[in-house]
């Protein structure tokens, strides 16, 4: 079965690979942008290719039985590229596209790059591709970035709550669902950690996982503008990063979704485990 795997230089699309080179059945391709940052995988081949590239895309995904489609960075063109390599998907005759989407992806999420997702989703449906969409719910492993040096997370995320997913747990299911695709056509599975918690309670959840003290500070908006923009990110980027927590302030990301138990078969690692050991 040959599979390609793009992001591969990034955390999800690392381990996506890792966990596929052993498997003697899969023929394994990545890809990606800077391949000296891929993992080194011995007998497995390397692709450099850019989603804005539409030849070298095809070239990349010629064949697949199955291909991980990893959502590319945050950009101003960010849908353009996903629909330039899913065209070239459909033009090298990839049988199932596995999408890495975001929990509550639509045109009215309250985080606003799900609504990249949910445009991005809709165009895989309209390209005639079988596909499964992974929604994942905010990386746990993410919220120590979140933390910085200082390990103190600031936003506006008041009390509301959030099921943070372990990254490891999203590449253990994307690995899964790639080898045996079929089974999960037409799916958007949901996944989540096993229990939902404020902001508070996850910085004391990781002050037990990691031994240090981390803090939470809860920001009024106009806080929350002041202290991101010496950053100099455009606005859209900044209204981004700002919706991450108001996202979680509305109750929009209390979910606690089945998808890594109907997968995996397994309950999903709790977030003290995830920052324990972050991919």
């Amino acid at each position: 079965m040959r599979i390609v795997v793009t992001g591969a230089t990034g955390k999800i699309g690392g381990q996506v690979a890792r966990l596929l080179a052993t498997d003697p059945e899969v023929e394994l391709r990545m890809v990606g942008r800077s391949l000296h940052r891929a993992p080194q995988l011995e007998g497995v081949e390397a692709v450099r290719a850019e989603f804005s590239d539409s030849a070298a895309c095809r070239d990349a995904f010629a064949d697949a039985d199955a291909l991980l489609l990893v959502s590319a960075g945050e950009a101003a063109d960010r849908l353009e590229q996903h629909r330039i390599a899913i065209d070239a998907a459909v033009a090298a005759g990839v049988k199932h596209v596995v999408y890495t989407s975001f929990l509550g992806a639509g045109p009215d999420a309250e985080f606003t790059l799900a609504r990249d997702h949910g445009e991005t989703e809709e165009m895989v449906r309209e390209s005639g591709l079988a596909w499964t969409f992974l929604r994942d719910s905010f990386y746990a492993d993410v919220l120590l970035d979140f933390a910085g040096e200082e390990r103190i997370i600031r936003g506006p995320g008041s009390t509301g709550c959030c099921a943070y997913v372990a990254r490891a747990d999203v590449a253990e299911v994307a690995a899964k669902i790639l080898r045996d695709p079929a089974p999960w056509a037409g799916r958007a599975l949901d996944l989540t950690g096993p229990v939902s918690v404020s902001l508070a309670e996850a910085v004391l959840l990781m002050t037990r996982a990691t031994g240090l003290e981390y803090e939470y500070v809860d920001e009024t908006l106009d806080e929350a503008r002041a202290s991101r923009a010496p950053y100099g990110a455009p606005g859209w980027q900044i209204d981004a990063w700002i919706s991450t927590y108001t996202a979680i302030a509305s109750g929009a990301l209390d979910v606690v979704g089945d998808g890594v138990r109907e997968v995996l078969g397994r309950e999903p690692t709790a977030l003290v485990e995830a920052v324990a050991d972050p991919l």
